[in-house]
């Protein structure tokens, strides 16, 4: 099973999110912390983090990138079981193990994004709010398109996105 790291090109992440996510930790979308979000909410740090950030499932700081990589079932497994204590104290879920599908169901999400992308694809995302909730695209760049020369010099993606 593939799932994806933070990777940190720069460091830009220690500017612009309240809370920086790892170098290495494991990452999820994390699109779930913006669900009752309003455009009120969507400024500084905090709007940054909505539009570019990756949740890291460790420190629970945000990343803009990351890289495809291979987890192994224990791994996978200690990360739902952080994630459904993440569910249970940031959010009140009533316990872990009634958490824990829903934990599954995010790194699931994760997974099968990652899946079909070789490893050490590099892949970003955005966010933004519509009437119908948060929409989020993915995009992802392929290792040999992803050295750090030509993020330092060019500063841009300019692949298509692809919406999920």
């Amino acid at each position: 099973m593939m799932l994806a790291r933070a990777i940190h090109f720069d460091e830009s992440d220690m500017n612009i999110f309240h809370s920086p996510a790892r170098t290495g930790e494991w990452c999820i979308s994390g699109g779930f912390e913006f669900s009752n979000w309003s455009q009120a909410d969507l400024t500084g740090k905090a709007r940054q983090a909505f539009a570019n950030g990756w949740l890291g499932v460790e420190t629970f700081g945000r990343v803009s990138v990351v890289a495809v990589t291979q987890i192994e079932p224990p791994e996978f497994e200690a990360l739902k079981t952080s994630l459904a204590q993440h569910f249970v104290q940031m959010y009140g879920a009533p316990s872990i193990e009634a958490a824990a599908h829903v934990a599954e169901d995010e790194l699931r999400h994760m997974a099968e994004l990652c899946d079909d992308q070789d490893p050490n694809t590099v892949l970003t995302v955005s966010r933004e709010l519509t009437e119908a909730g948060v929409k989020e695209s993915f995009r992802m760049i392929e290792p040999r398109d992803a050295g750090l020369d030509q993020f330092a010099i060019h500063g841009s993606l300019d692949e298509e996105p692809h919406s999920h």
